[in-house]
Order: C-alpha cells, then structure tokens, then sequence
C-alpha cells in the first residue's frame, strides 16, 4: 500500500461529517433529554467506566421511568445503530491514508503486526456494538439480564480504550507524515 494510498480526501472528511451529524443526533436527541428526565447520564459516556453497581443502578432508574427506558432503547434502536460503523469505517481509512503497512513509525515492521494494527478499528466497533447489545439485554426483560449486567462495563472499557488507542496511533502517524521529509 502506498502512502496516502488511493482514497481521497473528500471521502475521509465526509465520513467525519457524518459522524459529527450522528453524534450530535445521539447527544442532542438522546443523551441530553436523557440526562434532564433522569438526573443522571446514560452509561455509554462513562469514559472513565463504571462498575456492575452503576447498572444496577440503572436498572432501577429504568425501571421507575418509562419515559426514560424510551429515550434509551430509541437511542440504540436509532444513532447507535449506525455510529459505530460510521466511526470504525473513518478510523480504518484514516489508518489506511497516514500511512504504509511495513513501514509504520519509522521502521521496518513484521507484516503480521503491521497488519494487525488496522485490526483495532474493528476492536472499537465491536466493542461499541456490545456494549449497545449488552445494555438493551441488561436493560430489559431477559433471562441473559445478569450475565449482560457483568458484560456491560467490561464492554464500556474496551470501546473507549481501543478508541483511545486509535486516536494515539493516528495522531502519531499524522505528526510522523508532516515531520517526513518531502519527496518532489
């Protein structure tokens, strides 16, 4: 692959854009009526995590308010449906414009574990996914309840740390491009 490879720019600012537009639907939509009906914030934005005592926590502010059990299932039956794939899709392309697979960070590297770096978009939105899954079964009527309940922290921590890392590698790989002499 070559650097910068073949995909244009506009396409990789487009599918920041939409990714803007579905976060700020999320947000504006979901997550701040959410916050003014019940007092607290939806679990999803925990960057620092949480424990198995804030779900349950949850499940009995839930369980109490129905306008709120509303807004968190139409949010995850709505935006969070597709934000996670738009997300991973612009993080994979981003990887995939800053930079050649063998030669990452300034060095020759085995092709496995440059290969297995484009792997951690899709650790994101994996993780982003469960976590959705984990909380519409730890939310709900479920058998699977108890086991989601446990699930769904872990969940959380991997979708912002594999998203943190991702943000780690990118801007690394920005700052390595622009510091890379210019070859006219």
């Amino acid at each position: 692959m070559k650097v910068g490879s073949g995909i244009p720019l506009w396409v990789v600012a487009l599918l920041a854009a939409l990714c803007l537009a579905v976060l700020a639907w999320t947000t504006f939509g979901f997550v701040v009526p959410f916050k003014h009906e019940t007092g607290q914030a939806v679990l999803d934005t925990y960057f620092a995590g949480y424990d198995e005592s804030a779900v349950f926590h949850m499940q009995k502010l839930l369980d109490e308010n129905e306008t709120a059990t509303k807004l968190l299932r139409a949010m995850y039956f709505g935006p969070e449906l597709i934000f996670p794939a738009l997300l991973t899709a612009l993080l994979f392309l981003a990887f995939v414009k800053l930079g050649p697979v063998g030669s990452w960070f300034g060095r020759s590297l085995h092709p496995l574990v440059a290969k297995a770096v484009y792997l951690l978009p899709f650790i994101y939105g994996i993780a982003d996914y469960g976590e959705n899954i984990s909380s519409l079964i730890a939310f709900g009527d479920s058998t699977s309840a108890a086991l989601a309940t446990h699930l769904l922290p872990w969940m959380t921590r991997l979708k912002f740390a594999s998203l943190a890392i991702c943000f780690i590698v990118i801007a690394r790989l920005a700052i390595a491009r622009w510091l890379r002499p210019r070859e006219d």
